[in-house]
């Protein structure tokens, strides 16, 4: 099942062929379950190849059909709607996530075992850490990040931290 949410609506302003400013794209974005239904979804908004971004490269493709990450030097910009009583895998990413909970509350669960609920308005930076998102309630919640391209982290030790991802079990 698809979450109740209207699909999210990117506005993207550029420049004419004259300099001036304009609405280069409105519209919905197309949201991407990869774990099946009953899950989390993801709608990626806006993307880019490189960083610092260059503002004359023609718009990317706002749909995609892949888990939302950046790319190498690369960001992206995507929206993840958890379901009412839902969690997700234990995962690590080699990214630095910036997280704003648009709509609902939700339970970022570290790998320690602590846990801290994140309400709407609220944020978190996520830097290369293993974590899953719990949904407690009974209502959806709407989650922004904005992912940027991230060295991997190394502990004092010399040990690489890799990508990673466990799935849910239901005793967590």
């Amino acid at each position: 099942m698809a979450a109740p949410l209207p699909a999210p609506r990117i506005v993207v302003a550029s420049n004419n062929e004259e300099g001036k400013s304009a609405i280069a794209r409105d519209q919905e974005t197309k949201v991407f379950q990869p774990f099946g239904p009953n899950t989390s979804s993801f709608a990626t908004l806006f993307s880019t190849d490189s960083f610092p971004v260059n503002n004359s490269a023609p718009l990317p493709p706002n749909t995609t059909t892949s888990i939302p990450r950046p790319s190498k030097n690369g960001t992206v910009f995507t929206t993840s709607d958890i379901p009412p009583r839902f969690t997700s895998a234990f995962h690590r990413t080699s990214t630095l996530d910036y997280m704003v909970v648009l709509k609902g509350e939700i339970v970022l669960r570290l790998d320690d075992g602590e846990e801290v609920t994140i309400r709407e308005g609220e944020t978190a930076v996520q830097r290369g850490t293993i974590h899953a998102w719990v949904n407690k309630t009974d209502q959806w919640c709407r989650l922004l990040f904005v992912m940027l391209e991230a060295e991997k982290a190394v502990l004092k030790n010399g040990k690489v931290l890799e990508d990673e991802f466990h799935p849910h079990k239901a005793s967590q």
